[in-house]
């Protein structure tokens, strides 16, 4: 592994996440103070009472669809949400997130932009819905923030001066988060890229890279493989879908975890329901086939 390199990336990615967090949250906090959300926060609130989430919390779901996670969990810092919400909405972002890549990704191996779309915002949406009846005892608060939750301010200058504080601490534990990952994931990549050297990938191993490593890198390899033909369509479909409900279940969950989600809920659904729902559609794509044959 190349440290230096390694560093290199730990750097960009702390800049990238220092452009995004704390302007977002600053953003938010000021959104908040003005109570300007109660006039955009109907397009989502639909989905925010039905997953049990303040109507607030239409910010970070928004742009955690269309942005990141990292923009997602900016707007979301603020909130005052316990951590039954907080995984609740780890789960739902941690399926429906970053559409337009991700869905231009899965296009790549042959899954249309359509099925990605849809089965990860229904798929988020079901999910994290089953949390909602999981009693609120069962959920343990691993890293409360109690210093991000909502305070009423005497002016905006207060206001801001505290939100640049917390928006700092926030993207701080942030980036050594994902700099202790970087380290971490770019030692496995260079043990993956010696493992498959000259060799087909077998899917189960396509499957464990993207639930760790994410779908961009998990995809990779699948693209490699399709190319080379030696995983068939329904191997395709199969992982795809798994993916698109389970990936990157590390480093997604450990975002959250700052806020006080619970690891342990979060990491537990998600593997089910993408075992269960890929097996499902893994099913109803092979009668397809079979009447199509037919």
């Amino acid at each position: 592994m190349d440290v230096k390199k390694t560093l290199f990336s730990s750097l960009k990615s702390a800049w990238i996440i220092l452009k995004f967090v704390i302007p977002i949250y600053i953003l938010a906090e000021v959104l908040y103070y003005y109570n300007t959300l109660a006039y955009i926060s109907f397009l989502v609130e639909p989905f925010t009472s039905f997953l049990n989430l303040p109507k607030e919390a239409s910010l970070s779901i928004i742009s955690g669809i269309f942005l990141n996670l990292y923009a997602a969990v900016a707007f979301a810092a603020p909130l005052e949400m316990d951590t039954k919400q907080w995984t609740t909405l780890a789960i739902f972002l941690g399926i429906c997130h970053s559409l337009v890549v991700e869905s231009i990704i899965m296009k790549k191996i042959g899954l249309s932009s359509f099925y990605s779309y849809s089965l990860r915002f229904f798929a988020g949406l079901a999910v994290a819905f089953l949390v909602t009846f999981i009693p609120l005892d069962y959920f343990s608060a691993n890293i409360p923030l109690e210093s991000f939750k909502q305070k009423s301010y005497e002016s905006l200058t207060q206001l801001l001066q505290i939100s640049i504080y917390n928006a700092f601490i926030l993207s701080l534990k942030i980036i050594i988060l994902i700099t202790i990952l970087i380290f971490i994931m770019d030692y496995a990549k260079v043990r993956i890229a010696f493992i498959s050297k000259g060799k087909n990938i077998s899917k189960g191993f396509s499957l464990v890279v993207g639930i760790f490593l994410g779908i961009t890198y998990g995809a990779g390899i699948l693209i490699k493989e399709v190319e080379s033909n030696t995983l068939n369509k329904e191997d395709i479909f199969f992982i795809g879908t798994f993916l698109m409900i389970c990936h990157a279940i590390i480093e997604d969950t450990l975002l959250f975890l700052i806020f006080g989600a619970d690891f342990t809920i979060i990491i537990f659904i998600r593997t089910l329901a993408a075992i269960l729902i890929s097996y499902s559609f893994l099913y109803l794509f092979n009668k397809k086939l079979q009447k199509i044959g037919a």
